[in-house]
């Protein structure tokens, strides 16, 4: 038992998707499979039931999941104690994030870099991706973690990951049986959609156009969970992207692929200026996208003079 095969745990039982928590955690999806295979074999039991439409925490899974926390945590939290202690830092951070991304967790990321500088007044606000990326260019945020179809050319847009979108619907709607699904099954539908300024929308507007389906928006929200918990209430079907319908809240939804191989993909990056300074804090904030996850045998080296690594999502903790 190693503490590599509890990040796969925690992010596995948060994901319930061997892909998705693959791609969190930054290795392929055999290896992951391979890594929790050996850890039920050293348990002697299995930690996951597995099916074809979700993976599920078995009873000693869910005995686990609070020690595998613990102890990818307290790794992560010595490591951090040692950066601590050799860098001082201060100064202002003031971050921005659209919620729910998924490929990034924010909250995670915030907490580590509190524990390593709480010298620096860190700021954090949620709004919709675009109102985000004009906040960094107008200069009211210093680095936000978006969801565009568009990089900015004026920002620096460093790549996270994408995923595909997929439609939900309510189990007794009449499309949830409907496969293969074409794109005229969606013609003259309520949808329930996100507001005009997340990243998402203008992706559905811009599919839905290039497909010639004319849909009725009968709700926009700014948040997730009321997106869902509207579907669930017959209000309307959505477009969103594939973590989203894996949430519990949608549990009672019917997910269905969107026609076709060529829909786009949603797509998560972190947008800052083009030139910061080296020393900045959200420098320091993006630098900890690349250091290995909590748990990982590679040395943490953390130096202003290095350029930023290739982004790594992170593995969340809880």
């Amino acid at each position: 038992m190693d503490l590599r095969q509890m990040e796969y745990v925690l992010a596995l039982s948060e994901e319930r998707h061997f892909t998705r928590a693959a791609a969190l955690t930054g290795v392929s999806q055999s290896g992951l499979s391979s890594a929790i295979r050996s850890l039920e074999s050293e348990l002697g039991t299995p930690l996951f039931d597995r099916t074809t439409r979700r993976v599920e925490l078995t009873a000693a899974g869910e005995a686990l999941l609070p020690h595998a926390r613990a102890m990818v945590d307290e790794a992560a939290r010595a490591r951090d104690a040692v950066v601590r202690s050799t860098r001082t830092v201060s100064g202002s951070l003031r971050v921005g994030a659209e919620q729910c991304l998924g490929l990034v967790d924010v909250s995670t990321l915030l907490e580590r870099f509190h524990r390593r500088y709480p010298g620096v007044a860190t700021e954090f606000a949620q709004s919709g991706s675009h109102e985000l990326v004009d906040a960094v260019r107008g200069g009211t945020l210093d680095v936000a973690f978006v969801a565009t179809t568009r990089p900015p050319t004026s920002l620096r847009h460093q790549p996270l990951g994408g995923e595909p979108l997929v439609l939900v619907v309510p189990a007794d709607s009449d499309l949830a049986s409907r496969t293969p699904l074409r794109w005229s099954d969606l013609a003259g539908r309520d949808f329930v959609d996100f507001s005009p300024s997340w990243g998402v929308r203008t992706l559905n507007d811009e599919l839905l156009a290039a497909h010639a389906v004319t849909r009725r928006v009968r709700c926009s929200v700014n948040d997730v969970h009321t997106l869902l918990d509207l579907v669930t209430r017959g209000l309307g079907v959505a477009i969103v992207p594939q973590h989203v319908a894996a949430k519990p809240q949608a549990a009672t939804l019917r997910t269905i692929p969107l026609p076709g191989a060529e829909s786009p993909e949603w797509t998560v990056g972190a947008v800052s200026p083009i030139s910061p300074r080296a020393d900045v804090p959200a420098v320091l904030l993006l630098e900890l996208l690349g250091t290995p996850s909590p748990g990982t045998a590679e040395a943490e080296a953390v130096t202003t003079a290095t350029p930023l690594p290739e982004a790594r999502p992170l593995v969340p903790l809880g």
